[in-house]
C-alpha cells in the first residue's frame, strides 16, 4: 500500500531574489534564477547539492527548459538577453538579444517546430527564438504589455495575455503570424492550456473573473466569476481541474475543466501567489507570499492536506517528478526550501493469501517487470528507481499503482 506524506526537507541558500525555478529532467538538477544578483544556481535533483552558480545578464528572471536539446533558456529582465545554458554542462552557450523587458518565456516542442518564445513588454511583441540555431527568426507584434504566455500543442498556438491592453493575441506556431486578437478582461494575469479540452484559461485580476478560450475557434467560451484577486492558474490533468490563485482573499479557486463551472473555493494561507501540480500524488501546492507558507491541497476531495512553513516570501516552484520533490523559491530569503511528498510503503497481506506474508523475492540479475502493466519501481522511502539503475537494497515493485512484489538486489 502507498502512504504519501510530507515534510520540509531541506533549504538551500542560492543568490538574491531568486524568482524563478525550472526542472531539467534529462540531467535532473533544478535552476533558480536570482533577480537580485544576476545568475542562476543549478541543484542537484538526487542530492539537493549546489552544482555551481552561473552569472547573467543583469535581472535574470523567466525560466524554460527545452527537453529538445536538454537547455535552459533565461530572461535578463534589465539588460534585455536570453542566456541558453547547455542542460549537460551546465555552461552558457549563447546570448540572444531581444527587445526591452523580456518577462516570459514558453517552449513548442511541436514535431518540427523547437522553438522559444520571450514576450517583451515594453516593446509590445513576442519573439520567437530558433530552438537549434538560438536566433531570432520572428518578431511578432502583440498588444500593449505582454505578460504571460502559453502554448496550444493540439492547434501549435501561441496565445498572448497583454496586461495593458486588456486582450489576448494568438499566434501561429508555424509561421509566426498573428491569427487574431480576442478582447477580454482587465489587468490579466496567467493563462493555462486545458489539453482535454482545448481550452486555454486567462485570469483578469480587475474583473475577478476567468476567461476560458476555446483553443479551437479562439472565441470565449464563457466568464467564470472567482473570488477577488486571481493571479496564478495551474491545469490538474488527472482531474480536469483548473486551480486559480485568489491573492485578495486567501483562496483557491477549483473550476471543473469540462462544465467550467466552480466546483468549491478552498481556503489557503495570506497572499496566494503561486501554484505547481503534483501528478504522482495528485495535489497542489500553493505558495502563500505574504504567509511565509505553502499549502498543499488534495486534488481528488479538494481539501487541505497541510500547510508547510518555508522562509520569507515564497513566490515560485518547480517539481521534481524522480525523486517527487517540490522546490520553493523564497525571494525575500534568498533561498529555496524543498518539500518532500515521499510516497512510504506499508507492507501488508497479498490479496487473497491467508498465512503468506509479503515475502521478498531474492534477486541476482536484472529486474524483471511484469508485462503487459504500468510499472514502477520504489526504493524503501518510496522514491521512484529507473530499472536499469537498481543497486543492492530492497525494492518494491507497483503494477497498475499497486503493489505486487517486494525484491531484495543482492548483487
Amino acid at each position: 500500500m502507498l502512504l504519501p506524506a510530507q515534510w520540509l526537507e531541506t533549504t538551500i541558500p542560492v543568490g538574491d531574489e531568486p524568482s524563478a525555478l525550472v526542472w531539467n529532467s534529462n540531467d535532473n538538477k533544478v535552476y533558480c534564477a536570482n533577480f537580485g544578483s544576476s545568475n542562476v544556481t543549478v541543484i542537484d535533483g538526487t542530492n539537493n547539492a549546489i552544482i555551481t552558480t552561473i552569472g547573467i545578464s543583469y535581472g535574470s528572471g523567466a525560466l524554460v527548459y527545452s527537453a529538445e536539446y536538454s537547455k535552459i533558456y533565461c530572461a535578463s529582465l534589465w539588460s534585455n538577453r536570453v542566456t541558453v545554458i547547455e542542460g549537460a554542462s551546465d555552461s552558457i552557450i549563447a546570448t540572444i538579444e531581444v527587445d526591452t523587458m523580456p518577462i516570459a518565456l514558453i517552449c513548442n516542442n511541436v514535431q518540427g517546430n523547437n522553438k522559444i518564445y520571450c514576450a517583451n513588454f515594453w516593446n509590445d511583441n513576442v519573439m520567437a527564438i530558433d530552438g537549434f540555431g538560438d536566433t531570432v527568426i520572428a518578431t511578432v507584434p502583440v498588444g500593449d504589455g505582454p505578460w504571460a504566455l502559453v502554448h496550444n500543442s493540439t492547434d501549435d498556438k501561441v496565445y498572448s495575455a497583454n496586461v495593458n491592453s486588456d486582450d489576448i493575441t494568438v499566434i501561429t506556431g508555424v509561421g509566426d503570424t498573428v491569427i487574431t486578437t480576442i478582447p477580454v478582461g482587465d489587468e490579466l494575469r496567467a493563462l493555462v492550456w486545458n489539453a482535454l479540452g482545448n481550452k486555454v484559461y486567462c485570469t483578469s485580476w480587475g474583473t475577478d473573473e476567468v476567461i476560458v478560450l476555446d483553443g479551437s475557434l479562439d472565441t470565449i467560451i464563457t466568464t467564470i466569476s472567482v473570488v477577488h484577486g486571481p493571479h496564478a492558474l495551474v491545469w490538474n490533468s488527472h482531474e480536469n481541474k483548473v486551480y486559480c490563485t485568489n491573492g485578495e482573499s486567501d483562496a483557491v479557486t477549483v473550476i471543473d475543466g469540462v462544465g467550467d463551472t466552480v466546483i468549491t473555493t478552498v481556503p489557503v494561507g495570506d497572499g496566494p501567489f503561486a501554484l505547481v501540480y503534483n501528478s504522482t500524488n495528485n495535489k497542489v501546492y500553493c505558495a502563500n507570499r505574504n504567509g511565509d507558507d505553502v499549502t498543499i491541497i488534495d486534488c481528488a476531495a479538494d481539501t487541505v492536506v497541510t500547510t508547510i512553513t518555508v522562509r520569507d516570501e515564497p513566490a515560485a516552484f518547480a517539481w521534481n517528478s524522480f525523486q517527487n520533490r517540490t522546490y520553493v523559491a523564497n525571494i525575500g530569503s534568498d533561498s529555496v526550501s524543498v518539500i518532500c511528498d515521499f510516497t512510504f510503503i506499508e507492507e501488508k497481506k497479498l490479496k487473497g493469501a491467508t498465512h503468506m506474508e509479503f515475502s521478498p523475492t531474492v534477486l541476482h540479475g536484472p529486474l524483471q517487470l511484469p508485462e503487459g502493466k504500468q510499472c514502477k519501481v520504489f526504493d524503501i522511502m518510496g522514491r521512484v528507481v529507473e530499472p536499469g539503475k537498481v543497486a543492492r537494497g530492497i525494492y518494491f515493485i507497483a503494477a497498475d499503482d499497486r503493489i505486487v512484489r517486494k525484491v531484495i538486489k543482492v548483487r
